[in-house]
């Protein structure tokens, strides 16, 4: 029997005899949490610079963010929850790094939006000889601190892309909200990978319950988020996923796995045990981040309301007789002319 979260649904297209030998074959290194630094925050937009590149820091409701547009903070807490959400994804993949067959021959490997980096880093320790080069629209990465062969790049991935040389693997993780035009990623995915080279695209739905109340405050969250991410023009949820559009880039479908990841310590398998543990603290950490600047702004709510609210979904999710899971889809698409 699977010790994995439930899997409940899997597809996958007839193997190639091309994919060549994998080295996704013992768990990886688990990395330590980074530590939590605190300090003053301040009260209006500051401008630095890194690597020549200009950031812009906002803040609103009590977090920090990297721009105008981009719904989720990047302060200390955050990148703590990162490294969390970094550890909650082992479990699922049976300690892999990814759920694509990434030959041992692979050269040039991209993650887009790499946050803190701790996927990076630990792909730079397995694959030793290749470059990895890991990009995001904010600096929370420490770059010089990883691996060497881990290269951090200021990048916004909406923007064309301007990599010389073609890349063997290119890596998506929990990007629901950041784009405005997927159709535009897919195109700079399959202009970018090598004939041959794969793409995986991992994102969550929204909380489901398997018990859930009346006038579930769950239910209302979802809504409120959906509603506010549509107005801000940004979609959340699970629809990029979908096969037609990926495959109107001209990616050719590889596999697909969609997974329950049980929030809480309910299930009775030791393994999801563990995995529950850490999905739920990731998410009940989120709650505030992914609502207070979707809600404040595109629905005029007030912060203490959307609080409120995200205290009374903690309390609903932490009900172990309510049954909480968050639905995961990993795909995987390749390159093949």
């Amino acid at each position: 029997m699977s010790q994995q979260p439930i899997e409940i649904d899997d597809q996958e297209a007839l193997p190639s005899d091309d994919e060549g030998e994998t080295t996704e074959e013992a768990p990886p290194r688990m990395s330590s949490e980074p530590e939590h630094h605190s300090g003053s925050e301040e009260s209006k937009t500051s401008t630095r610079s890194l690597s020549g590149s200009f950031l812009e820091e906002h803040f609103e409701n009590g977090r920090r963010y990297c721009n105008e547009t981009y719904y989720m903070p990047n302060d200390e807490p955050e990148q703590i929850r990162l490294a969390i959400v970094h550890q909650a994804y082992l479990p699922v993949l049976d300690g892999r790094l990814t759920l694509a067959r990434v030959p041992s021959s692979t050269r040039r490997i991209l993650d887009v939006g790499t946050g803190t980096g701790e996927w990076a880093m630990a792909m730079a320790e397995r694959f030793n000889h290749a470059e990895i080069i890991a990009t995001d629209i904010t600096s929370v990465f420490q770059p010089g601190s990883g691996p060497p062969n881990v290269e951090f790049e200021l990048d916004d991935a909406e923007e064309e892309w301007t990599y010389n040389d073609p890349l063997n693997f290119i890596h998506l993780r929990d990007m629901s909200g950041a784009f405005a035009n997927w159709n535009f990623i897919y195109a700079e995915v399959y202009k970018h990978l090598t004939i041959g080279g794969s793409v995986e695209i991992a994102d969550r739905g929204m909380i489901q319950l398997k018990n859930e109340p009346p006038n579930s405050y769950v239910k209302a969250f979802n809504g409120a988020l959906q509603s506010a991410a549509e107005k801000a023009g940004r979609p959340i949820g699970l629809e990029h996923l979908e096969r037609p559009m990926i495959e109107r880039a001209g990616l050719s479908f590889s596999k697909s796995r969609t997974f329950e990841v049980p929030l809480g310590t309910y299930p009775t398998d030791p393994v999801r045990k563990v995995a529950g543990k850490m999905a739920m603290i990731a998410t009940l950490e989120g709650l505030e981040a992914v609502s207070l600047r979707l809600l404040t702004r595109h629905l005029a709510w007030k912060e203490e309301d959307v609080k409120n609210l995200c205290a009374k979904v903690q309390e609903e999710v932490m009900n172990p007789d309510s049954c909480a899971f968050i639905p995961l889809q990993i795909v995987v698409y390749r390159k093949m002319m």
